[in-house]
């Protein structure tokens, strides 16, 4: 079976991918590499920095040189990085959300986010203007930051988190709403209940986009 690696930059991004491969992909050998701090260091810094850069390369080949046929990066704060990176390898390498911001702008052009990290929202607001720009699409977007969501996953407390999350996600009136990282996947169910608009999540679409490349 094809070897998949899967890059996390924090540990709550791990159960969600899992979960999307038992369903969509479950004869994929999935590789899992983290490194936290990945995460920590991006949230001292507003801008992406050559040292990151750099540590995305390697990371890739690493996953190369362990016989990976495809990469998967599960973190939204790291896109300008994981693009430079993927031209560091002659296999797939993919964003967490390119995926999910495909499905969405086939549903319309009102599109809202919600989001619990911060600094990854400018970088994946600028995904969005590249994506629509190749669909030939007007879609604009709407972000929300749940604020406290974040942290209360990080305690433990995932009935905060999802609370938060929905309670956000209620708040948009759009044609399509995205749950921006893979760790937020795991409020859908309270999202859907809490929105008359379709909700999307990253893992599933991620995982189906790099089956069908890899194959």
């Amino acid at each position: 079976m094809p070897r998949v690696a899967l890059i996390h930059a924090t540990p709550v991004a791990v159960d969600p991918i899992k979960g999307a491969f038992a369903l969509g992909w479950p004869e994929a050998d999935t590789a899992h590499i983290l490194d936290e701090s990945l995460t920590a260091d991006r949230a001292r810094t507003p801008e992406l920095t050559p040292e990151m850069f750099a540590r995305f390369e390697l990371l890739v080949r690493y996953a190369r040189h362990i016989g990976s046929s495809g990469v998967l990066f599960t973190c939204s704060a790291f896109g300008e990085a994981i693009e430079r990176a993927a031209k560091a390898v002659d296999i797939p390498v993919l964003k967490p959300n390119e995926a999910m911001f495909d499905a969405a702008l086939a549903l319309g052009d009102r599109i809202g986010m919600v989001a619990t990290f911060a600094p990854a929202v400018a970088g994946m607001e600028e995904e969005f203007k590249q994506a629509a720009k190749q669909h030939r699409s007007s879609a604009r977007l709407e972000t929300i930051v749940a604020h406290g969501a974040m942290p209360a996953l990080r305690a433990g407390d995932e009935a905060e988190h999802n609370r938060l999350v929905a309670e956000a996600a209620g708040s948009l009136d759009c044609d399509a709403i995205m749950l921006a990282h893979f760790s937020t996947s795991r409020a859908l169910a309270a999202s859907k209940a809490a929105s008359r608009h379709p909700i999307l999540t990253s893992p599933e679409a991620a995982v189906a986009k790099m089956r069908s490349m890899v194959r």
